[in-house]
């Protein structure tokens, strides 16, 4: 199991905390009234006897004085004294208590414990305190599992717990299932089905056995943003030792849930994989996934089999991350929204000040494209850790852009038109966290700034903006295919919008305010895809330009913004089942306008 992550020189009260000894007196000493107590006598309570007997023995036994054992594991020799390690482990209790060799013999020897581990033991034995860390949990988890004593052993499943990330979650995984961890097992599990996007890029998950890919995939709870995951997951493992995995191909496909993919990928992807080509079962399964399709919509819920039933995941809790913006000038500030407390609170201050940038999350962490310093357009990327709450920085764009579009895309990150500080750009750039860097793809076919992006069923689209060519706002939307790398125009909004706040719910595109000229806007209109067609929705409650948005839990919110003449600090979300906006209680510390807005699950 590779190296479990944690924070370098990290002891905190779970990994070193004084566990075993009594924290108050025994119930039985105080349950008695003042009267009782006057008629029986004065009865006390030193709360530090049994702490100053346990100093006093380990002082002993650091002097080998009245020591009557000593614990031997290779070279090693611990002395010590009976009573003590029977009274803290029933291992050393049942040893020395019975009719074992060991009960008499001055020295026993310990063959499964190495020397140090067991020196660290008996130390805690006495002293109630140990040091859980990276280097050691690996060999003081079985040890003390083995020794009997339980609150090391959770301890030890608590640090473990605390360090899950999706680089060694299977490996904790498999470390807490060969020792019986259930509830360490358990939380290894859970975080693995509900990072799965991540972990399938890590060489854990290329390791694991058929049994075991199989027991990932197949789950309910997997936390996929859609079943493309799942497939090109699977593909990977398999082609990762393809000449001795070829052969599960079909066990593999049976817990891929093709007819949840799209059309376009079915054919475009999924039909011409050569693995899927060349065997016959697999592409049994690619005709049930086509039927499907061929079926009414409301017909497609009768068909009842593993493979259609969608995946309902168990979601970390959420937080809205609110990078930078305007109050009135570009700000460094960046503040979490807990849905949970309803609570904002600030995190780490982006390095340097940033408006106008492209925003969204990858890989759970907060990517700040681009953007407007007061001074300067930027090609700059920052990346913000919630775990560590710190920013770091990566590749920079090969172009400035201000008041561009984000979004995530098949795992690449894509920042689409913008403002370079002399025009308003066409082009688009993307970046591959895996290699760091920015490559062009296809420009759209319009000049686009204040533009909003989102994505929908593996296509990209861009939504209005501002053509500075014809100093026109803009009512037109293009749909970008990554499969043919083209840009094609899509039904119109029924009005024009720069600025607006873009969100995708439900697979389906919101577009929620903006301007047409001086005139901000308060209405909201929603893109279907599948039938080319814009509707409007119920309008929000304020007008709001340059806002954020972000969809959780079914709702989709918007963040600030301005409406004209000042910022705005407050949120609302619209509830599509009611078709409804809703203020939140609590407002941001501040007016933000052109801020970034991602959602990440709670750091722990």
């Amino acid at each position: 199991m590779p190296a479990v992550v944690s924070d370098s020189g990290r002891m905190d009260a779970v990994s070193s905390g004084l566990v075993g000894m009594p924290a108050s007196p025994c119930p039985t000493c105080t349950a008695d009234s003042e009267e009782d107590t006057g008629r029986r006598g004065t009865q006390t309570f030193n709360h530090m006897h049994m702490r100053r007997a346990f100093l006093l023995m380990n002082d002993l036994r650091s002097k080998k004085t009245l020591c009557d054992v000593q614990l031997v594991a290779g070279s090693v020799e611990v002395p010590a004294h009976r009573v003590v390690l029977a009274s803290c482990s029933p291992y050393f209790c049942a040893m020395f208590t019975g009719d074992m060799s060991e009960s008499r013999a001055h020295q026993v020897e310990i063959r499964e414990v190495d020397g140090h581990t067991l020196r660290k033991l008996v130390d805690y034995i006495y002293t109630a305190e140990i040091e859980v860390s990276e280097d050691n949990v690996q060999v003081l988890l079985p040890a003390a599992s083995l020794l009997q004593l339980m609150d090391v052993r959770q301890v030890c499943c608590e640090f473990l717990q605390a360090q899950l990330h999706p680089s060694n979650c299977l490996g904790i995984r498999a470390f807490a299932d060969l020792h019986t961890c259930t509830q360490l097992l358990s939380q290894a599990d859970a975080y693995a089905e509900q990072h799965f996007s991540e972990v399938v890029q890590g060489e854990e998950f290329l390791s694991l056995s058929l049994q075991q890919v199989c027991s990932l995939i197949s789950s309910d709870k997997l936390t996929v943003s859609t079943e493309e995951k799942v497939f090109e997951a699977m593909i990977t493992w398999i082609k990762h030792n393809k000449l001795d995995r070829l052969q599960f191909m079909p066990t593999l496909m049976e817990h891929v849930r093709l007819p949840l993919l799209s059309r376009d990928y079915l054919v475009q992807i999924v039909e011409e994989e050569a693995l899927i080509k060349n065997n016959n079962t697999c592409k049994d399964f690619l005709i049930e996934a086509m039927k499907y399709h061929l079926l009414p919509a409301d017909q497609r819920h009768l068909i009842k089999t593993d493979r259609t039933r969608p995946r309902t995941p168990v979601s970390n809790p959420k937080v809205m991350v609110v990078v930078g913006g305007q109050a009135p000038k570009a700000i460094r500030s960046v503040e979490c929204y807990d849905f949970q407390e309803d609570r904002w609170y600030q995190v780490a201050d982006l390095p340097s000040r940033r408006c106008r940038a492209g925003v969204v999350s990858m890989g759970g962490r907060v990517f700040a494209v681009g953007g407007f310093n007061s001074s300067l357009r930027e090609r700059t990327v920052d990346v913000y850790d919630g775990a560590k709450d710190q920013w770091e920085s990566v590749a920079s764009m090969q172009e400035r852009r201000s008041t561009l579009g984000a979004a995530v895309l098949q795992d690449l990150l894509y920042a689409v038109g913008g403002f370079n500080g002399s025009i308003g750009l066409s082009t688009v750039e993307v970046y591959n966290q895996k290699t760091n860097e920015w490559l062009y793809v296809a420009p759209m076919n319009t000049r686009r700034s204040s533009v909003g992006v989102g994505v929908v069923d593996g296509k990209l689209y861009a939504v209005g903006g501002y053509d500075g060519a014809s100093r026109q706002c803009l009512s037109t939307m293009e749909e970008y295919d990554p499969v043919s790398d083209q840009w094609c125009y899509v039904a119109d909004m029924s009005t024009r919008r720069s600025g607006a706040g873009v969100g995708v719910l439900g697979g389906l595109l919101y577009a929620a305010g903006g301007h047409d000229g001086p005139l901000v806007r308060k209405s909201v209109e929603v893109f279907d895809p599948q039938a080319n067609t814009w509707r409007l929705v119920c309008d929000m409650n304020m007008c709001r330009r340059n806002a954020g948005v972000c969809a959780v839990n079914g709702l989709l919110y918007v963040i600030g913004g301005d409406d004209g003449s000042c910022n705005l600090s407050s949120v609302e979300f619209y509830n599509p089942a009611t078709d409804k906006w809703s203020l939140i209680p609590t407002n941001m510390s501040n007016g933000r306008s052109y801020a970034g807005v991602a959602v990440i699950d709670k750091p722990l």
